[in-house]
Formats: C-alpha cells, structure tokens, sequence
C-alpha cells in the first residue's frame, strides 16, 4: 500500500484565508529548561500553536457554512463523511478566477479511466497549492466552482470534496455558490490540500479525521490517500 500525504505544512508565516486568525507557532518548554526539573539525565521539548479552525489543511463544519443553531459543528458530524472511496479529477487547466463549470468536470471524468460514483469523495486538482505555495497569489490566483459545477457535485451524490486552494468558490464571487450548495444539501469539504497531482485519475481511498474540538466550525486535518501499490 502507498500513502499520499494530502496536507499542508503548518509554520509561521503559512498563508491563510483573507480574515482568519494567522498562525503562530513558538517554543513553549525548551531541553535545557526542562532538565532542570529532573535527574538521571531526562528532559523534554514542546511547541506552542496557535492556529484557525479553518486555517490549515482542514474540512469545514456544518455550523460554518449555515448559520442555523441547529447545524453540526465539528465534533458532532459523521466520521463516515471523512473517510471513503474516493477519486481526483484534474481541472488545473481552468484559469484562475474563471469558474469550474458543470462541463468541466464532465471533460476531466472522460479524460480519465475512473467514474465518480455516488457516496465518492470527490477531489479537485486545481493545480493552486503547487504553482503557489507560501506566496500570495495562492490567495487570489485560482479557479473555483460555479453554480453548474456545484449542481454537479450534487447531482453526481458525492459525499465530500476537496479542494487545493484556499475556497472551493471562485475567489471574485461574491455570492458563493459553491458553499450555499454545501449548506442546502449538508456536503461539507476540505480546503488546502496539496500533492493531488499524484492522484488523477486513480481511485483510492481517503483519509481525513478532523480534531476533535468541541464545537469547532472547521477541523484541522492530516488528510492521506491509501492507494494500491508499492511505495
């Protein structure tokens, strides 16, 4: 079996959605400090963070998409949302600000030998977190899904999404159409995941267990595909 790190690196500096808390990442408890409190030799070392829920590679909640009371926060949604059969499809040839339409996922599909089947987890390979990784365009550069490209998703009944740039929605809409789908038909997804160039057009399986923080309205993740094959 083959592990695909699908995450981010966390570091000071990293960039984040316009608007969220920036992370920082500091030495709490150092070697030289901790030896102090022992004998025999033993010390330890920690790091601070400090860091959005929907900061680094992460899945959103429910309560972060639909303002009603009654939406899921984090620690109360379906681990099965976050764990399954799952395929990429390659849409990094769609310009950035330009929206993923519905005919661009139909052309990614035929380009390649897997079908999305329902109860998939579907994830895009925009092409965003590899042309810009640490710079500030990753920001702004990219493509995000329309109305039609959204409607597909639904129609396709895949049960998550992922994305590797920072919004499924396109960067110059203001109206979002991608997470108003989210809301009306409960389909949550993940955001900055990295190194799909690797998964196109493969079938595999993902992993993607959100940190249990109670009433969170996104979870961190180290997000991985399990795949077929040697290392």
């Amino acid at each position: 079996m083959q592990l695909v790190d699908l995450s981010q690196d966390i570091y000071q500096g990293m960039q984040v959605y316009p608007g969220h808390l920036k992370t920082v990442v500091f030495d709490h408890a150092l070697h030289e400090e901790t030896a102090l409190r022992f004998v025999g030799g033993f010390s330890f070392q920690t790091k601070g963070i400090i860091f959005n829920d929907n900061g680094p590679t992460h899945v959103d909640s429910f309560s972060h998409l639909d303002p009603d009371p009654s939406a899921q926060t984090i620690d109360q949604m379906s681990l099965n949302l976050f764990y399954g059969p799952a395929v990429c499809l390659d849409v990094s040839h769609v310009g950035a600000g330009q929206d993923i339409t519905a005919e661009h996922l139909d052309a990614a599909q035929d380009a390649v030998d897997v079908t999305v089947e329902r109860g998939d987890i579907l994830l895009l390979h925009t092409g965003t977190h590899g042309r810009y990784a640490g710079q500030p365009q990753y920001l702004t550069e990219f493509p995000g899904l329309g109305e039609t490209g959204s409607e597909w998703i639904v129609e396709h009944g895949v049960k998550t999404f992922g994305v590797d740039s920072p919004t499924p929605d396109n960067p110059t809409s203001k109206s979002y159409p991608c997470h108003m789908m989210c809301r009306r038909h409960h389909i949550t997804h993940y955001e900055n995941l990295t190194n799909l160039d690797q998964l196109i057009g493969k079938r595999f399986t993902f992993i993607g267990f959100p940190l249990k923080v109670l009433g969170a309205h996104g979870g961190p993740t180290r997000a991985v595909a399990l795949l077929d094959g040697p290392a």
